[in-house]
């Protein structure tokens, strides 16, 4: 093993690397940009805002109040519309995915209940809404949770259960500080894998594999300075990922020595994978599908941007034998929930698939093959 050799190939891989714009822009920029979409949509769910077009049909005291009380909480944004105005085609002709209607009387009824203790008083509220739209049911339960408690003040009786949240962390934690971890797995995976499989499949392609064996350079320099070269980048990425989530979202994530565990354990296992899968691929062009045959499953079943709980019985146990799944557990565990037993467990079996796929994968990396 030469380290002027491997310092030497490390140096070159750099330079290639920043002279192709793609590789930089899936590196650095994709991860950077999933972190701000995300987190611009999922940051503060608890502020959710919604417009509410409102048609009163009673004009009375009683419904101004309630229209007013509907706004209270920040959660709508009341839109009157015309009173002679029909509601269902005025919800068409506006593309409105949900409008309440106030109807007449409403005023009259609340007197009795209220002044007159008139148990049969009652109203009926319209709800006119496009069940087609993705919005309208988070906007019908904010509705009726509204209306459950008017009623339990109209009544003036305690409820008898009441409901109490408690939760196990004992911060509180946004969407966005448990969807970092997850990218910058992610981004680490894509990256490890694509590119020991792409630049592997390149020089294979062009024969420059084969003549690797006329150089003075070694199988295990070839293999450390592309490990190297992995780790540089997954510092990067990683690095972007957090400057950019601390500085637009203000996440508080726990920065200690897992970090860069995972992310060593995590560049073994993939850049692993990939020269595994360099024999298969036997041109460049067919490498890239290689590639998103394995990148795509784990991305999405491992737990990066949705629970694993929320997918069937039978994918949580798929989910459960995929690298990245560890992966995700221990970077979350490390970095959220500060449970070192639950970090040491991942990041054992992390390894040890680690071990087990580099082995493999330096065993196939042949120069007499060109592979």
């Amino acid at each position: 093993m030469t380290p002027r050799i491997i310092a030497a190939n490390l140096v070159v891989r750099l330079r290639s690397f920043s002279r192709e714009k793609s590789a930089m822009f899936f590196t650095v920029a994709f991860p950077v940009i999933l972190v701000l979409v995300f987190g611009a949509i999922f940051t503060k769910p608890e502020h959710m805002n919604f417009d509410l077009p409102v048609q009163d049909l009673d004009q009375s005291t009683s419904s101004a109040q309630l229209i007013k009380s509907v706004a209270v909480n920040g959660v709508f944004k009341t839109i009157p519309i015309p009173s002679d105005a029909q509601a269902i085609q005025y919800a068409k002709d506006h593309k409105l995915n949900l409008v309440l209607v106030i109807p007449h009387g409403f005023g009259e009824m609340q007197a009795r209940r209220l002044l007159q203790r008139d148990g049969d008083a009652s109203v009926v509220l319209t709800y006119i809404y496009d069940p087609s739209s993705t919005s309208v049911k988070t906007k019908l339960q904010f509705l009726d949770s509204m209306v459950a408690a008017a009623n339990q003040r109209m009544s003036g009786t305690r409820p008898f259960i009441t409901m109490a949240e408690q939760s196990i962390l004992n911060k509180k934690y946004r969407f966005i500080e448990f969807f970092v971890p997850g990218i910058i797995a992610m981004a680490v995976m894509t990256s490890s894998l694509s590119g020991a499989l792409n630049i592997n499949a390149e020089l294979r392609q062009k024969g420059i594999l084969r003549k690797l064996a006329t150089t003075p350079i070694t199988r295990a320099d070839w293999l450390l300075s592309n490990i190297l070269y992995q780790l540089v980048l997954a510092v990067i990425s990683t690095t972007s990922i957090l400057l950019v989530s601390y500085a637009v979202f203000d996440v508080r994530l726990s920065i200690n020595g897992w970090l860069p565990v995972y992310l060593v354990l995590e560049v073994f296992v993939f850049v692993g994978i990939g020269m595994m899968l360099t024999p298969i691929a036997k041109e460049a062009e067919s490498a890239a599908a290689a590639a998103n045959a394995f990148l795509f499953p784990m991305m999405f079943l491992s737990g990066t941007f949705f629970p694993v709980e929320m997918m069937p019985g039978f994918l949580q146990k798929f989910a459960r034998i995929l690298p990245l799944y560890y992966v995700n557990e221990g970077l979350r565990a490390s970095m959220i929930f500060i449970d070192n037993m639950a970090a040491v467990r991942c990041a054992a079996i992390t390894g040890g698939v680690a071990a087990a796929v580099f082995a493999a994968g330096a065993l196939v990396t042949r120069w007499d093959r060109g592979a």
